[in-house]
């Protein structure tokens, strides 16, 4: 898809790690990032590891891609996260002790895929098998649920001090598989939540090691303020939260700190823009294609953007993040 908006491009896969690395080494590259893919993260950061550029190491790497070592050193470091068991194939499902309702997911996979919530041993099988298939590692998690509002945190790390750009209220289909219709930023919360967030995310992230990165933290929020990290990926935001929302909401292009701290450089967080309150919506239904249809007849000027126009044919069969049928940023003052 970028071939023709790239200065160079090379046909080589994302996973060829030694191809990549000894094409950045003849190059003389000054820096390498992803900017909203998991898949991305180990390339580039041993890439960076490779070559001497700034990054973050590949412990931190492997912890903020795959699930259960998130899991895990949340739980060692007392960071607050759901209860998970790590399971395979060759798993006997029916002898795990297991308290109702909970989520199945794949240890290493984002964008909705391979999510289910259960809230019986009724179909348990299935669900274990359909995130294993979605994964690459052969593992899923079977986690605890946690009730409450869903929220991500955006922020931009360098030289492992952490700077928290902006939070972000998430819509989703709900269960079973929870797939996201939409991202409000900024966030309505009270100032003192919002405090406690920030203490909660960078904590984390300092359990992941997270040093020279982009940070994109996904929690929940009971009513009794509890918060709780359902995962935390050392990259931007996808769905258009980093490439748009946190510049419409906070006038920071989150883009170029990223591209500034891959390169050794201190990111520029001056504000440049106007501050805005902003949603992107995505379109599953036909009920959503009609309803921006009327934003943009009745109330044109609200429309930011039309990131990708409607597709007839995906209407009513979404499944996961990657195959919804439309998607459009909207100004909400």
């Amino acid at each position: 898809v970028g071939e023709t908006a790239a200065d160079s491009f090379y046909p080589i896969s994302i996973t060829e790690v030694e191809e990549i690395t000894n094409k950045c080494r003849d190059i003389g590259i000054c820096g390498i990032c992803t900017i909203a893919t998991d898949l991305g993260n180990y390339t580039v950061n041993y890439v960076a590891d490779k070559l001497g550029l700034p990054g973050n190491s590949m412990d931190c790497t492997r912890k903020s891609t795959n699930k259960y070592l998130m899991r895990e050193a949340f739980k060692y470091n007392g960071d607050p996260s759901p209860k998970s068991i790590r399971v395979n194939k060759s798993t006997d499902l029916s002898e795990l002790e297991i308290g109702y309702p909970v989520i199945v997911k794949p240890t290493d996979r984002s964008g909705s895929r391979g999510i289910t919530k259960l809230d019986s041993a009724t179909g348990l099988e299935k669900a274990v098998a359909d995130a294993i298939n979605d994964g690459f590692d052969g593992n899923a998690l079977i986690e605890e649920y946690v009730n409450g509002k869903e929220y991500s945190v955006e922020g931009i790390s360098y030289q492992g001090i952490h700077h928290i750009l902006a939070m972000t209220e998430k819509s989703t289909t709900g269960a079973p598989h929870f797939i996201e219709t939409g991202h409000m930023e900024p966030a309505e919360v009270s100032e003192e939540l919002y405090r406690r967030v920030v203490d909660v995310v960078t904590h984390a992230l300092d359990t992941l090691e997270i040093k020279n990165s982009a940070s994109h933290s996904e929690i929940k929020i009971d009513e009794n303020g509890e918060i709780k990290i359902i995962e935390i990926g050392s990259r931007m935001g996808g769905d258009c939260i980093g490439s748009d929302l946190v510049y419409l909401s906070t006038g920071i292009d989150y883009i170029k700190t990223v591209l500034q701290v891959a390169c050794g450089e201190k990111p520029d967080l001056q504000s440049s823009g106007e501050c805005k309150k902003v949603q992107v919506k995505y379109i599953l239904s036909e009920d959503d294609a009609e309803e921006s249809r009327t934003i943009c007849m009745n109330e044109p000027e609200r429309i930011i953007k039309v990131v990708e126009p409607v597709r007839k044919e995906l209407l009513g069969k979404t499944t996961n993040s990657s195959d919804r049928a439309g998607c459009y940023i909207l100004r909400l003052n």
